[in-house]
């Protein structure tokens, strides 16, 4: 659910009347029981707003008591992101999204990752969005600060409300309670048991299978523990307010007195908690020790200046985009993410390396389908005409269909893409002018009958960036084969490689404690 705080603002945890719609905002009607194991557009969406705020600083800041806080946003039309923002050496993320949408952001919904700024508000209600949420942490203008940011002059308390948040705190309540578009804040829990479907979804990605093939006895249970546990931490420290009565003393401050009190409180905590576990297993399914995407030997020489690779911290955050965007999926077997950057020095993009967003998506099915329409059975089945892989609209197709700017030949265009390009999709790829793909290349060469991925190595135009470990860690030959498989034939089939392909079903999710 959404609680409201708009003028009229609903009581929160309140949900409305149950209706049995279609949801206005999904691909298709998934009404259909056994397909609980997706995220909500409302999840998905608050997901790559708190995402979008971790993303890589060009310029760390070195004043750690800053009083801005980063943030992160995503824009919305009609169920589809138009950009991906977050705050920048001198904008904030509001002011990113006004200056590259300017009156595009008309009827639009924005998702922050905290409370943005008045000075971001008045701008954004003026636009004419539609709808802003965001997740009520410390807001942007940080309630969290000492009275005085010089180290050796701090006499007030550690965490006492400065002058210019309360002033920037009643500044956004007036523009809040005089707006025509309803601020939200978001309370939406996760569906039952999709926790521990991305858990054990991110422990056998494909990107762990590189790992595991390309050393046998490294014991990837431990790492992905390991590596969970330490995003886990790092995410709740971002993200979760230090204490709970902190947290209950910045929500009245910030005028939602009413989420601060018995059982609104807690679920708010815990729908907060749940976000944070959701993004560090997913965060886990690509440890970067000894690992990263680097040039694959058949990709073209060396780009021209400007054209280069971007940094690996900045790969590795949008493939975990794509990640994100796989749960969202509609195929119940294999989700696909995909997101496609272009590099240049487009207004609006400061905070992202002048990576500006050009499109992105998940495979499901067409848009306005009922999600019984179709089949949904693999290749395993024996009558051809049951299966899914007709009907399935791929990752990268949807990213290119709903594409929010035109690729320009001047500038590097990216996709970052959670699974290797099947044949239908590298023409498209190579039509549309795509120049890097960073992926994983397990599927490589391997023909699956009504699926196949024959075409990819030919793409020798583009420059593929492969998972795979960093030549700086071993100049001995890896094991790995072209085909992303060790020891095996190019052209597999599903059926040999199927047991390489199972979810660790039978697994139990165990949360690591956050002190």
């Amino acid at each position: 659910m959404e609680a409201s705080e708009s003028r009229n603002r609903a009581e929160p945890g309140r949900s409305g009347p149950t209706r049995r719609t279609r949801d206005s905002s999904s691909q298709s009607d998934s009404r259909i029981q056994g397909h609980g194991h997706r995220l909500s557009k409302a999840n998905l969406f608050t997901l790559l707003s708190l995402w979008m705020e971790l993303f890589p600083q060009e310029t760390p800041e070195e004043d750690e008591d800053h009083q801005v806080r980063r943030v992160g946003l995503v824009v919305v039309r009609e169920g589809k992101v138009l950009g991906l923002h977050c705050s920048g050496a001198e904008l904030h993320a509001g002011q990113e999204a006004i200056i590259q949408h300017g009156s595009r952001l008309a009827d639009c919904q924005l998702y922050f990752s905290r409370r943005p700024c008045a000075t971001c508000l008045k701008m954004i209600i003026n636009a004419g969005v539609s709808q802003i949420s965001f997740w009520p942490g410390d807001p942007e203008i940080s309630m969290l600060k000492r009275t005085s940011t010089n180290h050796s002059n701090s006499h007030g308390p550690p965490h006492s409300v400065t002058e210019e948040a309360a002033l920037d705190a009643v500044a956004t309540e007036m523009l809040k309670s005089n707006s025509r578009p309803p601020i939200r804040v978001l309370l939406q829990p996760l569906p039952l048991g999709l926790l521990q479907f991305v858990d054990e979804s991110s422990r056998c990605c494909d990107f762990m299978e590189r790992m595991a093939g390309d050393d046998p006895g490294l014991d990837t249970e431990e790492l992905f523990d390991r590596e969970r546990t330490r995003h886990l931490k790092d995410f709740s420290r971002q993200f979760l307010v230090a204490t709970s009565q902190q947290h209950q003393k910045i929500l009245t401050q910030m005028g939602l007195e009413n989420f601060s009190v018995e059982p609104y409180f807690s679920n708010l905590r815990h729908n907060m908690m749940e976000l944070v576990q959701l993004l560090a297993a997913v965060a886990a399914g690509l440890p970067q020790q000894r690992y990263g995407f680097h040039r694959e030997q058949l990709s073209p020489p060396s780009p021209p200046p400007g054209q280069e690779e971007v940094p690996q911290e900045v790969a590795w955050h949008c493939i975990n985009q794509a990640r994100l965007l796989a749960f969202r999926t509609e195929d119940p077997k294999v989700g696909v993410g995909a997101v496609i950057w272009a590099k240049g020095q487009s207004a609006g993009c400061n905070g992202t390396w002048c990576l500006s967003l050009v499109g992105c998506g998940y495979n499901a099915y067409p848009a306005g389908s009922h999600y019984a329409e179709y089949p949904h059975m693999d290749n395993k089945q024996e009558d051809r005409q049951r299966r899914k892989y007709r009907y399935i609209v791929h990752a990268e197709q949807n990213a290119l269909t709903f594409r929010t700017k035109d690729i320009k030949a001047e500038e590097p265009t990216m996709l970052f893409v959670t699974k290797c390009p099947c044949d239908e999709c590298v023409p498209l790829i190579r039509g549309a002018g795509i120049t890097h793909i960073y992926t994983s290349d397990q599927d490589r060469d391997k023909d699956k009958g009504d699926i196949s991925y024959l075409r990819f190595g030919s793409l020798k135009d583009i420059s593929k960036f492969i998972w795979q470990q960093s030549p700086s860690v071993s100049s001995a030959p890896s094991p790995h084969l072209h085909n992303g498989c060790v020891g095996k034939h190019n052209r597999m089939t599903e059926h040999e490689s199927h047991s390489s392909k199972k979810l660790c079903t039978d697994r139990s999710l165990e949360s690591p404690t956050v002190s």
